[in-house]
């Protein structure tokens, strides 16, 4: 795990490998029961970036079968030279070896082995896995290469995870890399692994979940100038929400205040939605949310074979704000584009089942989002991540700033700043769902929800093209046209959005 060669990135200095990352804040002693955070599993080589603190981790097998002949790891036979630095022109503190090993027949390699000499690595130095042991695996993130490009005849280097990816998927990642010649279209030269025993050993109990959610639930800032704050549920249904059915328009229902006379099931077919107070004091009221009410609805849900926790965080705010542009060096308010009654946010704390430790962050961000290493988030109060909400648009991002959404210089402004209003998403929770409890936990009847949280908007999108053109030289008419046609439906804002059980990531994993 020697230090190599430089990263391909200058946005940041290299660091010593001796700088390692550790959470703020010592890990807790969890509550005990089950397998959860009891135990440990290692296998192959580590690579990260060199920009970013040591912060890593590779599963190592051991085969504890009896047989001799087809047992569940075997020595490769031989290997392949996948890449030397030799004749690389980059910064390095001496030359590399990048190996492949050579499985046996109903075996598959799972990592790489790196070397500082031109000879062949051992046979004893890695093991191969029995190929019914293994899933296939694909790209997940851009480590190192000599040039960040999909040309295929360059070398890169990636993170691999497992291809299919959910609460029921058995894949294990590895957390070894895959090296190749090639873009990111090239066949992967590595498999995953896969879990074929039960998956709830390992899976935290609820006093576990709580203290889980206890010491790493996020901390969440709102933009100085955000008028459209998060609530509960139970405020949101308390202060006028209404239930409205198609056909019937005229007679809106008031929602229970736990959603309890909400249809059940079924499916998004635009018989019902929810929306705002008809009166308009307490539509507009209503509109603006209550902070002091905000709060978190959990989901906890096994991932890559039940290896991982992933602690999916759901807020809800009852009205998403209008949007704006950035065009070149304008910016531009964006009219009834990006307004919508209901929105749905979330994170995603993804813990370690070996020893409970948080070790990446999802970040949603308009039916989008990313995925951050604990090493690269923002801490307070402890090992509580932060998230910071975009004016209006609501979207979660690591640090604050403008992110534009668009490229050319023209796209949705995402702003977000620190300020004095702040979501602590542990003060006020509840656990929701978590299927692999059983009947441990009663889910609430608004989550079995499967209609729209709003109504849908009719407006003239042509009409608000032309108010917001008025704007700007005549020359950036067209171009903003043609972006905001390309504007997915959930930015523009013409409907209300499903509930967190209708999206992929509930029983899938976060993209």
């Amino acid at each position: 795990m020697g230090n190599l060669f430089s990263s391909a990135t200058d946005e940041s200095k290299s660091l010593p490998i001796e700088t390692t990352f550790k959470l703020p804040s010592p890990i807790p002693v969890w509550p005990p029961g089950n397998g959860f955070a009891s135990g440990i599993i290692d296998l192959g080589c580590y690579s990260q970036p060199n920009n970013r603190a040591l912060f890593g981790w590779v599963l190592v097998g051991k085969d504890d079968s009896s047989t001799t002949t087809n047992g569940a790891l075997k020595e490769p036979i031989d290997y392949t030279l996948v890449w030397s630095s030799e004749s690389s022109k980059i910064k390095q503190d001496g030359n590399g070896y990048v190996w492949l090993p050579t499985a046996p027949d109903g075996y598959k390699a799972v990592g790489h082995v790196v070397t500082t000499t031109p000879e062949k690595p051992s046979l004893e130095r890695i093991r191969c896995v029995r190929s019914d042991l293994t899933d296939q695996c694909e790209i997940d993130s851009w480590i190192w290469g000599p040039e960040k490009t999909s040309n295929e005849s360059k070398f890169n280097v990636f993170n691999a995870r497992p291809n299919n990816r959910g609460t029921q998927a058995p894949g294990v990642q590895v957390g070894t890399f895959v090296a190749q010649n090639g873009g990111t279209n090239s066949p992967l030269s590595i498999a995953c692994l896969k879990n074929t025993k039960s998956f709830l050993s390992s899976m935290p109990n609820l006093s576990q979940i709580d203290a889980l959610v206890q010491a790493y639930s996020p901390l969440v800032y709102l933009h100085p100038d955000e008028e459209y704050h998060p609530s509960s549920l139970n405020w949101y249904f308390t202060n006028g929400a209404l239930l409205y059915k198609k056909g019937e328009e005229a007679k809106p229902v008031p929602i229970d205040t736990t959603g309890s006379n909400l249809p059940q099931g079924g499916s998004n077919d635009g018989s019902y939605w929810v929306d705002l107070p008809v009166d308009k004091a307490n539509k507009e009221r209503v509109k603006k949310g209550d902070l002091q009410s905000s709060q978190a609805y959990v989901h906890i849900k096994p991932m890559l074979g039940a290896t991982f926790t992933d602690i999916a965080i759901w807020i809800f705010y009852p009205y998403n704000g209008p949007a704006r542009a950035k065009v070149q060096l304008i910016n531009i308010p964006l009219g009834k584009i990006g307004q919508h009654v209901g929105d749905w946010e979330h994170l995603t704390l993804r813990v370690s089942n070996f020893n409970g430790e948080l070790w990446r962050v999802y970040f949603s961000q308009h039916s989008k989002g990313e995925w951050l290493e604990a090493s690269e988030l923002e801490f307070q109060n402890g090992n509580k991540p932060v998230a910071y909400s975009s004016l209006h648009g609501h979207a979660l991002y690591p640090k604050p700033g403008l992110v534009l959404q668009g490229n050319g210089g023209i796209g949705i402004r995402n702003d977000t700043a620190k300020s004095d209003m702040v979501m602590d998403t542990g003060v006020r929770f509840e656990v929701v769902a978590g299927e692999y409890l059983g009947s441990a936990i009663s889910e609430p009847a608004w989550l079995n929800f499967f209609r729209k949280w709003g109504p849908r908007i009719d407006y003239s999108l042509n009409d608000e093209i032309k108010k917001v053109e008025k704007l700007l030289p005549g020359n950036l008419n067209t171009t903003l046209e043609k972006f905001v046609d390309s504007l997915p439906d959930e930015i523009l804002g013409e409907e209300g959005p499903t509930g967190p059980k209708l999206k992929n990531n509930w029983s899938g994993d976060d993209v």
